[in-house]
């Protein structure tokens, strides 16, 4: 797989909105903020169907991956975005890092440790807060945003 993927995930309540460009993106974000929640929704998805109430706008299958049966779920997905939560220790293993080199999925990262066996870019490191509020009935926007960019700050001047 390759190329730029725009997803949507969203029911009445939430929306979630954002571009994937490499093959592994990390959502990072503090309590709170829906990275679980996301994680649940598509697992809804998966177990319910359009029954679940929840849309999910992909040009690629979104799926999840977790669980100690992780490597043989890999090994038969192809052509996916792969979303995992960072519930699962195996994210943390070379045997998952070599599994993710040897892929053609794209691969959605939710965790706030560091991942040093995965070649990631920082351009790729997300943060996820949310604007709205949980308490009221209108929907909650889930914005991401980049936290390391190319762009200073700090004006250059030439001496």
């Amino acid at each position: 797989m390759r190329g730029k993927h725009r997803i949507i995930i969203q029911n009445n309540r939430l929306h979630y909105e954002f571009e994937i460009k490499r093959n592994i993106t990390i959502i990072q974000g503090d309590s709170a903020t829906g990275k679980t929640t996301l994680i649940n929704m598509l697992r809804q998805v998966e177990n319910l169907g359009d029954s679940s109430g929840i849309d999910v706008i992909s040009d690629a299958p979104c799926r999840i991956l977790e669980g100690r049966n992780w490597k043989i779920l890999l090994e038969n997905m192809a052509g996916n975005i792969i979303f995992i939560d960072e519930d699962n220790e195996f994210i943390n293993t070379e045997e998952f890092a070599e599994a993710v080199r040897g892929s053609d999925n794209y691969f959605v990262l939710i965790t706030r440790e560091n991942l040093y066996n995965l070649p990631y870019s920082v351009e790729e490191i997300y943060g996820l807060r949310s604007s709205g509020k949980y308490q009221n009935t209108k929907r909650v926007y889930q914005q991401m945003y980049q936290i390391y960019s190319n762009i200073q700050d700090v004006p250059v001047k030439p001496t």
